[in-house]
């Protein structure tokens, strides 16, 4: 596995991070609108599980846990578009972005420790992703409550707060992202076999990456515009 990941290049390693980076944001920026719309339950639980799974989809493709802290940090970047946009403090998005960080932190530290476990063992990797999303969801918990809480985790403003919080929220978090965290390291491990440890690169491969981080930033910037 170490010789796979040293032969993958660094505009590869750009190109995923960027991707799956932007992919992310997207889905917290328009899915995050459709699933308010669309009343559906458990929408921090789909959200956190979607980020765990493109996490996973990098660790996959790249095998690199250090180059995860990027991809948190692209999808912040496209949820911040609210800040030139709509003139509104950094602080408006405040606790999502730290849900988004907290996310990425505590899964790379999880896919480190795992090791070389996670290849080939779906087993490891459900358990990866729910073991993250515990603790991610208990860090946020902590954190988002001191930082710019809003009315529903205030809710949890209590001497059982943490617990009911993790009964609600935190095995929703760990539920999806032990299915999704699977897949996303299938969808990686595909990717890397199929084409970064190919020796050529087809101009369609570059063509459709930037397409997905474009259309992903403007599709973004146009729902936060607008509204919808």
């Amino acid at each position: 596995m170490n010789e796979k990941a040293n032969r993958i290049r660094l505009v590869d390693l750009v190109t995923i991070v960027l991707v799956a980076g932007s992919l992310w944001g997207f889905s917290e920026v328009v899915l995050d609108g459709l699933i308010r719309t669309a009343g559906l339950p458990f929408r921090a639980g789909i959200l956190a599980s979607i980020g765990i799974g493109l996490l996973a989809l990098a660790m996959g493709a790249l095998w690199r846990p250090a180059a995860l802290v990027w991809l948190p940090l692209i999808a912040i970047l496209v949820k911040q578009l609210v800040v030139p946009i709509l003139h509104v403090s950094v602080m408006c998005k405040a606790n999502s972005c730290l849900a988004v960080l907290i996310q990425g932190l505590a899964v790379g530290g999880v896919v480190y420790l795992a090791g070389r476990r996670l290849e080939g063992s779906r087993w490891v990797q459900a358990a990866s992703g729910a073991s993250g999303a515990l603790l991610a969801a208990g860090a946020f918990y902590f954190a988002g409550i001191r930082l710019a809480p809003c009315n529903y985790l205030l809710s949890f403003n209590s001497p059982a707060g943490f617990v009911r919080f993790m009964l609600v929220e935190g095995l929703a978090w760990a539920a999806f992202s032990a299915v999704l965290f699977p897949a996303g390291y299938w969808l990686g491990a595909r990717w890397r076999d199929n084409v970064l440890l190919q020796e050529q690169r087809s101009w369609l491969y570059y063509a459709v990456s930037v397409a997905v981080v474009v259309v992903s930033w403007v599709t973004s910037a146009v729902v936060i515009a607008t509204g919808v």
